[in-house]
């Protein structure tokens, strides 16, 4: 990797003695890991589970296959280990209201989502379109039921959510210097002036993420840059500018502080965290938590999401549910056209928003019947379907291609849920020997 002069010479400035070692570790290889997913009723079972990440309740060191029946099936996301610890230092709980604002392609969401166990509400947000598709299709995967997928700009989710989150994550749009040894490409696009570029959009962001925070709520900021521009500058700038006070982050093995000296001198910074690759196993990445001490009571939101299933609707969906399923029991439902959709209690309106998913996708009408969706195939436990059916792994190669695989003729037609390694993974529809495939077709695959 040829590291930018301009980088070389800023950086020695900066960390003096620790500065040869800190590009050195640029050159060395990355330390990949992954999350299991605890919202699955089985672990993995072709997994190295035996090097666990100390701060991370769920996070392993490992390379993962994304082509395997754990990952396809949501069991295990891949993640960076240093981004594991900003999920862990949200600290959620089941029943808040909790906002990923810069959410794509996910690993932060689903790790937020594994402390909710599908309890509050989760909005998750992108403002990129097609990294929102994405988002929108790992929030699926992970199993994930209390989640609003939405493609908004922190302008409009702000007049839509005044006081309304316990916690907000912003992993902040940013130059991305710490994901230099992943992409070495991100070096040529990096010059003097981008983290201060970086640093004005991430102002305006917060300014918008800050009117969406109740009184005692918390933010989350985090980046994947040393910049201290983007860094301690932006958090001295925060809790210059607002009602926001710096909770301290405890530090594991290998964590740095935040640099007083590389801002305003203000030693509260050393509550922050910052992670080196020289001195962590892991990329680059910094943290810092900030309290919202504003006094006062999170403000009413009149406008609630209400359900709007006509009498067909819910005559064909009581129908599918009596028929093959046995204790669930979905939240509130709602209909996007033909689309079916439980969503969380609480919910304010969502019109003037871009809704990519309103809460779990159920499934889709058609004539004279309902159609399961992939997402609650993906979400619920499998003694909650009456009908299952264990595949091999040759027959999930040949269904997650889009195939149809053979059955035994004696089966009753109907849905099943397909089950792989202890794992579901899709509905199929079984027709005279016949598993029907409805694999959806943007996310089938060749192994």
């Amino acid at each position: 990797m040829q590291l930018p002069l301009d980088f070389k010479k800023k950086y020695k400035k900066l960390l003096g003695n620790d500065a040869e070692s800190f590009f050195n570790s640029l050159e060395s290889s990355t330390n990949p890991g992954f999350r299991i997913n605890p919202l699955k009723e089985n672990l993995p079972e072709n997994e190295d589970l035996t090097h666990p990440i100390e701060y991370c309740q769920y996070g392993y060191y490992g390379e993962i296959n994304g082509k395997s029946v754990d990952h396809q099936s949501g069991a295990i996301y891949s993640q960076e280990p240093s981004a594991m610890y900003v999920g862990e230092v949200a600290d959620v709980h089941p029943g808040e209201k909790i906002l990923d604002l810069c959410a794509a392609p996910g690993g932060k969401t689903t790790h937020i989502a594994s402390y909710m166990k599908n309890e509050g509400i989760l909005v998750t947000n992108e403002i990129d379109y097609k990294r929102a598709k994405i988002l929108a299709e790992n929030v699926e995967r992970f199993g994930i039921q209390n989640a609003i997928v939405l493609n908004e700009n922190p302008n409009n989710l702000a007049k839509h959510f005044p006081k309304f989150f316990d916690t907000i994550l912003i992993d902040a749009p940013c130059s991305g210097e710490g994901m230099f040894r992943k992409n070495p490409d991100a070096t040529k696009y990096w010059n003097l002036e981008y983290p201060i570029e970086c640093a004005k959009r991430q102002k305006d962001i917060l300014k918008q993420a800050i009117k969406m925070l109740k009184p005692g709520g918390k933010i989350v900021y985090s980046t994947c840059t040393f910049a201290p521009e983007e860094d301690e500058q932006i958090v001295s700038w925060m809790i210059n500018n607002f009602d926001l006070n710096i909770e301290p982050i405890k530090k594991y093995s290998g964590m740095s502080y935040g640099h007083p000296e590389w801002s305003d001198g203000n030693e509260e910074l050393k509550s922050t965290v910052r992670l080196f690759p020289n001195k962590f196993k892991g990329e680059g990445h910094f943290i810092a938590k900030l309290v919202n001490s504003e006094k006062g009571n999170p403000k009413k939101i009149k406008k609630l999401l209400k359900g709007n299933l006509s009498s067909e609707q819910s005559k064909l969906w009581k129908q599918f549910i009596n028929q093959n399923m046995t204790n669930f029991v979905p939240k509130n439902l709602i209909t996007f056209g033909e689309q079916l959709y439980s969503f969380e209690k609480g919910l304010p309106e969502l019109e003037g928003l871009k809704v990519m998913r309103p809460g779990l996708h159920l499934g889709t009408f058609k004539k004279k019947r309902f159609e399961p969706s992939y997402a609650l195939a993906l979400s619920i436990h499998k003694d909650l379907f009456n009908k299952k059916l264990n595949v091999s792994k040759e027959e999930w190669e040949d269904y997650v291609h889009g195939d149809t695989i053979s059955c035994d003729k004696s089966l009753e037609k109907g849905w099943y849920l397909l089950i792989c390694d202890d794992q579901p993974f899709a509905f199929g529809k079984v027709v005279n020997g016949i598993v029907k495939n409805f694999m959806p077709k943007g996310l089938r695959f060749k192994v």
